[in-house]
Parts: structure tokens; C-alpha cells; sequence
């Protein structure tokens, strides 16, 4: 299969080149720069040059492949905290899906888009599943599913991956700006009792799952790509305490946003998300390290944002 790949030079999509590759498929990885069109020669792809600005060359790049997985997403209220922003990245993440079904519209071509495990959450500390979805999500990334499900209606098989906290031994997730408030801090934080928990799969493993759920190409599908349905914040916070050699402290939800910051209306939230439907129907067996032993490896020296 001639695979579209959205997001190809980033954390996730680069892991998922290989995976590709050596399982027989072409690679036709999107970029914007130079630098991002050598290392995706390099890694053996084609290079596609777009981004998620330009609906054309989503168009353009979808229209080539038998298959597209779309894992782009822009960070950027991420990196600069300025939630302000997004609502409108993932307005953003919408129109790209719509370009990208465009193309596909009334083929059997698989479009395997991108979501979060926390859209599964159907009750409060009950395990998000992947047969449930809420429109209404307060989360706006609702709008990538939404968007989905609308590209579907028009005759495009559409199936999602749900992600959790994505690690290695260099980044996390959203665990890496935990990392940075530490070091600014001089303190790892967790909130109350901190037995609030985050589910968490390793890089590769999840790269193994996109390219399964490509294969299978069932439309309307939703997988999670969890490994470990949840890890204890407080387990969280003590390694990086002995990582960064710093205290480890309990704060409360009123102190949390003066630690915190952004990342406070993340930190005390319980998402522990189950992938029991995705390993049946996928064959789907994580066996990366998992949460804490990537953080036990990491060379905190060298750790940032």
C-alpha cells in the first residue's frame, strides 16, 4: 500500500516510517522544510511537501496513496500554554480531515485519523472505552472524531486511534511539560493524595497499532493505543523528583495553577483509558518499556520541553 503520512518528521510519525516500510508498504510522508524532506529520504520515505495551512496539498498528497493516516497536529498552544489557542488548532486538525476525505470520497481507501483516549470517558474514574464517544466532550479536541464522522457520512472509511501520554525516554506527552514546571519549580508536584492516573503507551508500540488499524481499514473503528490503562500522578512525580533531585510535594487543586500553570487543568484530572476492544480486534500486544521505566532512563541533564 502507498501510504499518505500527515505529521511524518514528528515524534509519532517518524517511529511509524519504519513501521511502514518493513512491512511492505511505500511511504509518502508530508513535511514543510528542507530538513524534514532529507531525514524522511533518509528513513526511506517519499517526500510530499505541505502542511496543515495548505488543504491543497493534503488533497494532493491523498490523492496519491491508497491509504493516509493523518497523526499532524499542531502543538503550538502546547508549547506556549496559551490555551486560547486550542479551540483553533483543532479547528484546524478539522478542516485537514476534511481535505484528506475529500480526496478519498467514495473509495474504500482507509483514512486513519487522530484523537485522545479521554474522549472514550463515559463516567467519571471508569476506564475510557473505545465504543463511546461524546459530542459534547468539553475537550475541544471532540472536533477531530466529529469531523470523522462527517467525512464518513459523505463515503469515506474513516477509523480513529486514540492516543494517551506517547513515550520514550525522551519525551511523554504532556509528562514532558511536567518535567519543565519541576525544573523551573525546584519541586515535582502531584495534587491532593495524587492517585489520579494517566493511561500511557511506548512510541513504537504505538507506530504498530496505526499501521494495524491501517490494514484492517474497518471503517468507523476507534482503537486506544494504551499499554498501561493508568499511572498515579504521585508515581509520576516521584520519579522525576529523583530524576531532576528535587522534592517531590503534594499540592492543592487552589495552589495547583500557581505551580502549574497550564498544565493544571490536566494535572488533577483522572483518565485511565482501557484498549480491551482494540487488542481483540486488532491482535494488537504492546511490549515497549512502559511509563515509568522510560522516565528511569531518561538523562535528565538533557531533558526539556
Amino acid at each position: 500500500m502507498r501510504v499518505f503520512l500527515t505529521g511524518a518528521t514528528g515524534f509519532i510519525g517518524y517511529a511509524m516510517v519504519p513501521e511502514l516500510i518493513n512491512a511492505g508498504h511505500q511511504v509518502l510522508g508530508m513535511t514543510r522544510s528542507g530538513a524534514g524532506a532529507r531525514s524522511l529520504i533518509t528513513a526511506g520515505a517519499e517526500v510530499h511537501r505541505g502542511n496543515l495551512e495548505d488543504p491543497e496539498s493534503l488533497r494532493s498528497g491523498a490523492a496519491e496513496a491508497d491509504g493516509v493516516i493523518h497523526c499532524a497536529f499542531d502543538h503550538s498552544a502546547f508549547r506556549s500554554g496559551d490555551f486560547s489557542k486550542f479551540l483553533e488548532v483543532c479547528e484546524k486538525d478539522r478542516r485537514a480531515i476534511e481535505a484528506l476525505g475529500d480526496a478519498l470520497r467514495g473509495s474504500d481507501r482507509p483514512l486513519v485519523i487522530t484523537s485522545g483516549t479521554g474522549m472514550g470517558n463515559a463516567a467519571p474514574g471508569q476506564p475510557a472505552t473505545e465504543d463511546y464517544f461524546d459530542p459534547n466532550h468539553p475537550n475541544p479536541r471532540r472536533v477531530s472524531e466529529a469531523a470523522g464522522a462527517s467525512v464518513a457520512e459523505r463515503g469515506v472509511n474513516v477509523s480513529v486511534v486514540r492516543l494517551p501520554q506517547v513515550h520514550d525516554t525522551v519525551k511523554q506527552g504532556l509528562i514532558t511539560y511536567a518535567v519543565q514546571v519541576a525544573r523551573e519549580k525546584r519541586a515535582s508536584a502531584y495534587i491532593g493524595e495524587g492517585l489520579n492516573r494517566w493511561p500511557a503507551a511506548h512510541v513504537l508500540d504505538v507506530a504498530h497499532l496505526y499501521r494495524l488499524a491501517l490494514e484492517k481499514h474497518e471503517a468507523g473503528s476507534r482503537y486506544n493505543a494504551v499499554a498501561e490503562e493508568g499511572v498515579s500522578m504521585r508515581e509520576i512525580a516521584e520519579v522525576i523528583g529523583r530524576g531532576l533531585k528535587v522534592p517531590v510535594v503534594s499540592v492543592s487543586q487552589d495552589e495547583a495553577p500557581a505551580h502549574f500553570g497550564w498544565l493544571a487543568m490536566f494535572a488533577g484530572f483522572d483518565m485511565p483509558a482501557s484498549s480491551a476492544q482494540t487488542r481483540q480486534r486488532l491482535g494488537w500486544r504492546p511490549i515497549g518499556p512502559g511509563l515509568i521505566a522510560d522516565l528511569e532512563q531518561m538523562r535528565w541533564s538533557e531533558a526539556v520541553a
